[in-house]
C-alpha cells in the first residue's frame, strides 16, 4: 500500500486533537532545549552532591576512615579526569557548531533557504548541543565540590556520585556526537531533505479536522462584526484553534479567519469575521494569533509544496542544472497531491464539544495546490525532457485518482506543458520523446 493511502487511512481512523502552537514555536527555537538541559543538570548535580555528602557522613558515623581515605584518593584522580572533560567539552561544542554552520550554508545554497528550518527543528542537533553544554556545566559544578581537606575525619564531601555522573554524561555526549554527524550528513542529501519536507506536510494534512456535514457546515450568514489585526506586521504563522473555539463558544458566535495561514498581515486589516453576535473583547482573543517573520509547517497546508517547488526551480536553474533533483521534488509533489486528491479543501471547520461549528479556517483549494505544485516547475521543464516526462506521468497518475470535478486543473497543466514543448523547436522525434510519460523521467 502506498504512503499516501496509509496516511489517508490513518487520518480517517482517528481525529487528531488541535494542539497549542506553543510546542511548534519551541521547536522552531534553538535556545529552549540547551537552556532546559542546563537547568536540569543543575538540579541533578544538587541531588548528587547531597547524596555524596550523605555517604561521607554515614562513613564518618561508622568511623570507617579507611574507606574514606580510599575515596579521597579516588577523588584526586577523578578531579584530573573532570578537568580534562571540561576542556574537551568546549572543543566538542566548537566542532558541532562549525559543522552545523557549514551544513546550513550548503543546504541554503544548494536547495532553498527555507530548508534551514529543518536543521533548526532537528531533535538530534538540539539534543547534542544540550547534552554538551550540560556536561560542561556539570564539570564546573563538580569541580567546586572537591574538598581541599585530606583528613578523612574533617572532610565534608567526596564527589563520588558526581564523578560517575560526569562519566555517564561524557559517554552520552560521545554517542550523541556520532548520531549528530550521521543525521547532519543525511540532511545534506537532497533525497532526505525532500522526504522530511513531505513528512512534515503529511502531518499538517493529518491534523486537519475530519470532514463532517450539517446545516451549519457551509454557511454562517452575514458577518455581524470584524476583528482587525492589532499586532505587528508579519506572516500569519498559526492560530490557537482550541482557544478560538472556546472563545467563540463562550460568546455564542462563529469566528471565520480571513487571511490564510502563511499570508502577510499588516495592522488594521481584517483578521477575523464574527457571525451571530458582537465581536469578543481584545483580551479574550489574546494569544490566539501568532505572527512571525517566516512561514512554518504548523497549520500551513501549502508550505510543503512551496518548498518542493523552490527546490525544483533551483535545480533547474542554469547555475545548478540538476534535473534529477527536480524529478525527486516532483515525486513528492505528486505524492502530496495524491494524498489530498479526495479530501475536502477550501475551508477547515473546527467544532466545539457539542458539534457546532465555531471556527472556519481557510485553506488552499485543490486548484491552488495543483497550481502551486506544477506552474513554476512546468515553466522550466521545457528543454529538460527528464522533467517533462516525469511531470506528465505524475499528472496522468493524479487524473486516475481524483474525482471528475477535480480533473480540470490537471488537464490544463498537461495541455500547457504539451504546448510549451511543441513551441520549443526541437525535432519531432525529440518532442515526442519529451512528451512520453515516464515516472523516472528518463530512468
Amino acid at each position: 500500500m502506498s504512503d499516501w493511502m496509509v496516511t489517508q487511512s490513518s487520518t480517517a481512523g482517528r481525529r487528531r486533537r488541535a494542539l497549542s502552537p506553543l510546542r511548534e514555536h519551541l521547536r522552531d527555537t534553538f535556545w529552549f532545549a540547551p537552556t532546559a538541559a542546563m537547568v536540569s543538570v543543575f538540579v541533578v548535580w544538587a541531588g548528587a552532591q547531597a547524596l555524596d555528602t550523605a555517604i561521607v557522613e554515614a562513613l564518618q558515623d561508622d568511623r570507617d576512615y579507611d574507606t574514606l581515605d580510599e575515596l579521597l584518593r579516588f577523588a584526586d584522580d577523578a578531579k584530573t579526569v573532570v578537568s580534562a572533560v571540561g576542556s574537551a567539552m568546549m572543543t566538542f561544542i566548537g566542532v558541532v557548531f562549525s559543522i552545523s554552520l557549514v551544513a546550513v550554508q550548503m543546504a541554503s545554497g544548494q536547495f532553498t533557504p527555507r530548508v534551514v528550518r529543518l536543521f533548526v527543528r532537528s531533535r538530534i542537533t538540539k539534543a547534542t548541543f544540550a547534552v554538551f553544554l550540560a556536561t560542561f556545566v556539570l564539570t564546573l559544578l563538580v569541580l567546586t565540590s572537591f574538598d581541599s581537606v585530606d583528613d578523612p575525619r574533617a572532610v565534608t564531601t567526596v564527589p563520588l556520585v558526581q564523578s560517575v555522573l560526569t562519566l555517564c554524561m561524557v559517554a552520552l555526549s560521545l554517542l550523541l556526537f556520532v548520531l549528530y554527524v550521521n543525521t547532519t550528513l543525511r540532511l545534506m542529501r537532497i533525497s532526505h531533505v525532500i522526504a522530511r519536507i513531505a513528512t512534515e506536510s503529511f502531518r499538517v494534512a493529518a491534523s486537519m479536522p475530519a470532514p463532517t456535514g450539517g446545516p451549519d457546515a457551509d454557511r454562517q450568514g452575514s458577518a455581524t462584526a470584524w476583528v482587525p489585526h492589532q499586532g505587528r506586521a508579519g506572516v500569519l504563522r498559526d492560530v490557537h484553534i482550541a482557544r478560538l473555539v472556546r472563545v467563540a463558544r463562550k460568546h455564542g458566535v462563529v469566528l471565520r479567519l480571513i487571511p490564510r495561514i502563511g499570508d502577510f498581515v499588516v495592522p488594521g486589516t481584517p483578521l477575523l469575521a464574527v457571525h451571530g453576535g458582537p465581536a469578543p473583547s481584545r483580551r479574550a482573543l489574546r494569544y490566539t494569533i501568532s505572527v512571525g517573520v517566516e512561514r512554518t509547517y504548523h497549520q500551513d497546508l501549502g508550505f510543503g509544496l512551496r518548498q518542493l517547488s523552490d527546490i525544483a526551480l533551483r535545480a533547474l536553474s542554469s547555475a545548478i542544472n540538476d534535473p534529477t533533483t527536480a524529478v525527486q521534488a516532483l515525486d513528492r509533489i505528486v505524492q502530496l497531491l495524491a494524498a489530498l486528491s479526495r479530501r475536502p479543501l477550501d475551508a477547515a471547520l473546527h467544532r466545539d464539544r457539542g458539534g457546532a461549528v465555531r471556527l472556519v479556517q481557510p485553506v488552499p483549494g485543490w486548484t491552488e495546490l495543483v497550481d502551486l505544485g506544477f506552474t513554476e516547475v512546468r515553466g522550466c521543464a521545457v528543454g529538460n525532457p527528464q522533467v517533462s516526462r516525469r511531470m506528465l506521468a505524475g499528472l496522468d497518475d493524479l487524473l486516475l485518482l481524483v474525482p471528475p470535478e477535480r480533473r480540470e486543473p490537471l488537464l490544463r497543466h498537461r495541455e500547457l506543458l504539451r504546448q510549451a514543448v511543441d513551441r520549443s523547436g526541437p525535432a519531432p522525434a525529440d518532442r515526442a520523446f519529451a512528451l512520453r510519460p515516464d515516472r523516472q523521467g528518463i530512468g
